[in-house]
C-alpha cells in the first residue's frame, strides 16, 4: 500500500497529533509506504492566487505550484485526513489544501463534448480515512450536516475508486473531553485503521 497522510494542526502536542501518531503506526505495521503532508508544520500555502485561479483548467500549468502534492496524490492507493473540526468543517489550511490540490486532470476530468460532468481522476485510491475531533457534539455535529464529513468523504469520495473502502471517526466533546474518553478514542482509531488496512 501507498499511503498519503493529510494532517493539518497548527499545535504540536495537540490530540490530533495521538491521532496522526497511531495513523502513521498502523500504516508502518501493515508495511505500507507511508507520505505525511505535515500541512502546518510545512507551511503550505492555503490561498488560491490569482495566477493559479487563470490556470486551473490548463492541465500543464495548473499543478505546478503544489507539484509534491499532485505527485503524491497520484502516487498514493490510501489517503488518510487527520484535522479538528472547526464550524463543523475542515480548517481553512484543509480547505486551501482542496482548492489548490484537487485539480483538474490531477482529482478529476473536465466536463468535455462527450461529458457533461466532471469525471474521477483519482480511481487507483482504494482506501480513504477521515480522522477528526468536534468540540460539537455528535448530535449537533448532524443536526448542522456535518459539511466536513460529507466533503471528504462524499465529495473527495466520489473522485476516488467506486468500491473504495472509507472509515470516519471522530471524537465528539472535545472541549470536555477525558483522559479517558481520548484513550478510548484512540482505541477506537485504531480499530477503524484496522478496518480500513484489510485485505480488500
Amino acid at each position: 500500500m501507498r499511503a498519503l497522510v493529510i494532517y493539518c494542526h497548527p499545535s504540536p502536542g495537540s490530540f490530533n497529533s495521538a491521532v496522526r501518531d497511531v495513523v502513521c503506526a498502523k500504516l508502518r505495521e501493515a508495511g505500507s509506504e507511508v507520505r505525511l503532508r505535515d500541512l502546518y508544520a510545512e507551511g503550505f500555502q492555503p490561498i488560491l492566487t490569482q495566477q493559479e485561479l487563470e490556470n486551473y483548467l490548463d492541465p500543464e500549468h495548473n499543478a505546478k505550484p503544489v507539484a509534491w502534492d499532485a505527485e503524491a496524490l497520484r502516487w498514493c492507493d490510501t489517503l488518510i485526513f487527520v484535522y479538528p473540526t472547526w464550524w463543523y468543517g475542515p480548517p481553512a489550511m484543509l480547505k486551501g489544501w482542496l482548492d489548490r490540490v484537487m485539480l483538474p486532470d490531477v482529482a478529476f476530468l473536465m466536463p468535455d463534448p462527450d461529458n457533461v460532468t466532471i469525471r474521477p481522476a483519482l480511481q487507483q485510491i482504494t482506501r480513504l480515512g477521515v480522522f477528526t475531533t468536534c468540540g460539537a457534539s455528535y448530535w449537533l455535529t448532524s443536526l448542522i450536516g456535518a459539511p466536513g464529513k460529507r466533503t471528504l468523504l462524499r465529495g473527495v469520495g466520489y473522485l476516488c475508486a467506486p468500491n473504495r473502502r472509507s472509515v470516519f471517526a471522530a471524537h465528539y466533546l472535545m472541549d470536555s473531553s477525558t483522559p479517558e474518553t481520548r484513550d478510548r478514542h484512540l482505541d477506537h482509531v485504531e480499530r477503524k485503521m484496522d478496518k480500513l488496512l484489510a485485505p480488500l
